[in-house]
Parts: C-alpha cells; sequence; structure tokens
C-alpha cells in the first residue's frame, strides 16, 4: 500500500515539474464586434500551410479561443460551440513554442499543463505544423457522455469538427491563417498532456499571420 502511495505521489511531483516555468496566462475580453461578415468569413475560408515568423497577440489569442468554444451565454454556461447534448466533452489544448496549456473556457484563460515544445508531436510529419506560432489541439473527453456507447466517438468526432469550423471562420473573418487536419502522434501527445485514457485527441489547427 505504501508503494502505491509513494508511486501516485512521485506521478504528482512529475507533472507539477513539467508545467514549471510556465505561468497561467489571462486572456482578454473577446471582441465580439471585430472581423468580417460571416457571408464573408465564408467567402474567404480556405486552408494555409504557410505561416509568418511572428507570435500571435494575445487580443487575437484571446479572440481566437473564445470564438472556438468560449462561453457565449454565462447564466448558462452554454458554448460557442454546439455539442452533442450538450455534453460539452471537447477540451481545446494550446500548443505554443514555450510550452502547452489548457483552455478554461468559464475563466476564459490559459492554465499552464507542460513546459516545452509539443509541436512536433502535432506535425505527424508535416514540417509546416512546427512553424505555427499556435496549436490548438481538440480533445474529446467521452466519459462526459456517461456510458460510452457504440455511438459515442461519432458524436465526439461531429463535436471536434464544429469546434474546427468555428476556428476555420475566426481566421477567415479575422486574417489569419489556418488548416484542419487530424494527423498527429496521438500516443505522444497522450503522455505529453497527461491525458486521461477517456481523453480523445481529434483534430488541430495550427494558426498564425499570413505570410504577405
Amino acid at each position: 500500500m505504501k508503494l502505491y502511495v509513494l508511486i501516485f505521489m512521485a506521478c504528482c511531483f512529475s507533472i507539477g515539474l513539467s508545467a514549471q516555468g510556465l505561468e497561467e496566462i489571462k486572456l482578454l475580453t473577446p471582441d465580439k464586434t471585430r472581423g468580417s461578415s460571416l457571408m464573408q468569413a465564408f467567402a474567404n475560408r480556405h486552408s494555409d500551410r504557410v505561416f509568418a515568423n511572428k507570435k500571435l497577440s494575445v487580443k487575437d489569442l484571446s479572440d481566437l479561443l473564445w470564438a472556438a468554444n468560449g462561453v457565449n451565454r454565462a447564466d448558462k454556461g452554454m458554448r460557442t460551440a454546439p455539442s452533442a447534448l450538450n455534453k460539452q466533452d471537447i477540451d481545446v489544448y494550446v500548443v505554443l513554442a514555450e510550452g502547452a496549456y489548457l483552455y478554461d473556457a468559464k475563466a476564459h484563460t490559459l492554465k499552464p499543463v507542460a513546459k516545452g515544445d509539443y509541436r512536433p508531436l502535432l506535425a505527424g510529419g508535416q514540417d509546416f505544423v512546427n512553424k505555427a506560432p499556435a496549436c490548438l489541439l481538440l480533445v474529446s473527453d467521452l466519459s462526459r457522455f456517461g456510458e460510452e456507447k457504440e455511438h459515442t466517438r461519432m458524436m465526439a468526432a461531429m463535436d471536434a469538427g464544429i469546434v474546427s469550423q468555428n476556428i476555420n471562420l475566426f481566421c477567415a473573418g479575422a486574417g489569419l491563417s489556418t488548416v484542419p487536419r487530424a494527423s498527429m502522434d496521438q500516443a505522444g501527445l497522450r503522455k505529453a498532456l497527461k491525458l486521461k485514457d477517456s481523453q480523445i485527441p481529434l483534430m488541430n489547427n495550427p494558426v498564425g499571420y499570413p505570410v504577405k
């Protein structure tokens, strides 16, 4: 019994060390008046795999994450992205050059998860991902559906697709570059981000500024 306790304590200590040096990022209040019209965003939407060598501003990151899956009805805790049975199973992890963070939609902040550059785990052999200043990883927590049934993973995939499309449309309307992807090193990401067995990485969107 003592051995199990020691192992558990060692794991907790290791988790704390991995995020050491990263601080919580307090995001700005989203600007809900910015960007082009919805129809213009549809017209401009395209996949882009080339990014300028420039870090995303806190303002752009704040608006991007709120548009992706933020809270738009605070009294009910509802999100910008609908989800099957309103289970809100999709968590958005933000992978930056300095480390990985978890988007806390209710607090509108980024919680540190692990220090280090994990973009290569998202690249899946496609080097352009390593040059994106930010990558948004969409992870479904199947446990939020309760008992896992045959169609649970299908609902999770649908929910991830909706959040990804929110990202795509925001980028099209705000003049940012992105491309929706499913390639990634799932095993490596599970280990690096300390995901539970019920958490499934489904999609990712590298995001940056266009090259002019």
